[in-house]
C-alpha cells in the first residue's frame, strides 16, 4: 500500500504554478517542483503518475488565472475596452502564465488566443452593438481586429520589447478603435470583406 501524500493536489499545483511564474513552463520539473514544496519527488509522482499530469493540472490552473483578469474586464462600464485593458494588464503581471497560455503550442487544442477571443466576443457584442450603432457581424470585425492589436502589444510585453507606456498603448488602441469604426460606417461592404 502506498503512503499517504502530505501534500494535496491543490498545494502540488500551487507549487506548479509558483514554479512556472518564476521560471516558465520549461522549468517546471518533478525535482523544481519538489523543491518549491520542500520534498522529494516522490509524493508528485505518488500524486500525479507522472509530469504530463502535473502540466495538465498546471495549464488549468493558468486558464483560470486568466479568467480571473478577463472576468474583471467584462465588469467595467464599457465591457470590450474593460476585457482589452486586462489583457494587456494580464501581460505585464502574469508573463510566463501568458506564455503559456498564448505563446506556447502544446498538444492541448480546446484553448487558444483565438478561442479565448471568440470566447469574449459573444460577452461584449452586446454594449459594442449599443455604444456604436453596429450590426452584429459589425461587432465581431471590430471586436476581432482590435484584439489582434491587444494581442500584438502584449506579446511585446511579455517578450520584453514593448517600448510603449500605458499612456501610448492607450493612444495606439484609440486610434485603431477610430479606424476600424470609421472603416465600418463608412466602407460599404467592409464588415462583409466585399469592399474594393
Amino acid at each position: 500500500m502506498a503512503p499517504k501524500n502530505k501534500f494535496t493536489r491543490q498545494q502540488m499545483v500551487e507549487a506548479a504554478l509558483r514554479v512556472v511564474r518564476a521560471g516558465g513552463i520549461e522549468n517546471l520539473t518533478a525535482k523544481t517542483m519538489a523543491d518549491e514544496l520542500g520534498t522529494s519527488t516522490q509524493p508528485i509522482f505518488t500524486g500525479f503518475g507522472s509530469m504530463d499530469g502535473v502540466k495538465a493540472e498546471v495549464y488549468d490552473a493558468a486558464i483560470k488565472v486568466y479568467d480571473r483578469y478577463t472576468n474583471i474586464g467584462l465588469k467595467d462600464k464599457i465591457p470590450f475596452l474593460g476585457v482589452g485593458k486586462q489583457y494587456i494588464r494580464f501581460a505585464r503581471e502574469e508573463p510566463e502564465i501568458y506564455r503559456l497560455l498564448f505563446l506556447t503550442r502544446t498538444q492541448e487544442t480546446e484553448y487558444s488566443v483565438i478561442k479565448s477571443m471568440q470566447h469574449l466576443q459573444e460577452f461584449v457584442r452586446p454594449t459594442l452593438m449599443e455604444i456604436y450603432h453596429i450590426t452584429a457581424e459589425e461587432a465581431d470585425l471590430y471586436f476581432r481586429n482590435l484584439w489582434f492589436v491587444t494581442h500584438s502589444l502584449s506579446t511585446l510585453i511579455v517578450t520584453g520589447d514593448c517600448p510603449y507606456t500605458d499612456q501610448e498603448i492607450s493612444r495606439i488602441l484609440t486610434g485603431f478603435s477610430v479606424s476600424i469604426c470609421k472603416a465600418i460606417k463608412e466602407i460599404p461592404g467592409f464588415a462583409a470583406g466585399t469592399f474594393d
